[in-house]
């Protein structure tokens, strides 16, 4: 006798719900799906924090810190995301970039978010060569402007 078939409910990596045949209220599932796929698309955090916004706008998502309150209570380091009038927390995988609107700094989750430290630019030294200090200041802004480090 084979194996029986065993049916998963949600996607391995983002956990988006799926739909099974002759699944009632599907509306439901995929409206779910739709709110996790809307938000995870090209992420876009607005900032960290350790409580929700008092207003926050419809899509806008956050990165939860510990010691979480309110409503984000007990969702440190899940990325919270307002859909449809209600917090949606959805847990980082590997591989998972995000725009952080506060820094204008692109981010990536591999075990924990990683993003490039400040780097200041040369001073001081012995031999002071102004070519490889304006190249490596040039090298500085384009890493900037690419979004790898932090504005100034």
């Amino acid at each position: 006798m084979t194996d029986p078939i065993s049916f998963i409910s949600t996607s391995p990596r983002h956990r988006l719900p799926l739909l099974f045949a002759g699944q009632a209220h599907k509306e439901f599932t995929v409206n779910e799906a739709h709110a996790l796929t809307d938000a995870l698309l090209h992420l876009a955090i607005e900032g960290e924090a350790t409580a929700p916004p008092v207003a926050p706008g419809e899509g806008d998502c956050w990165l939860v810190h510990a010691p979480a309150t309110g409503a984000w209570q007990g969702q440190e380091g899940t990325i919270a995301c307002r859909q449809a009038g209600a917090w949606l927390f959805v847990t980082p995988c590997d591989g998972m970039r995000a725009l952080n609107r506060a820094t204008g700094q692109d981010w990536r989750y591999a075990g924990g978010w990683h993003m490039a430290a400040p780097i200041a630019l040369p001073a001081g030294g012995a031999t002071v060569d102004a070519e490889a200090r304006a190249a490596i200041g040039a090298i500085l802004e384009a890493l900037k402007a690419a979004a790898i480090l932090a504005p100034d």
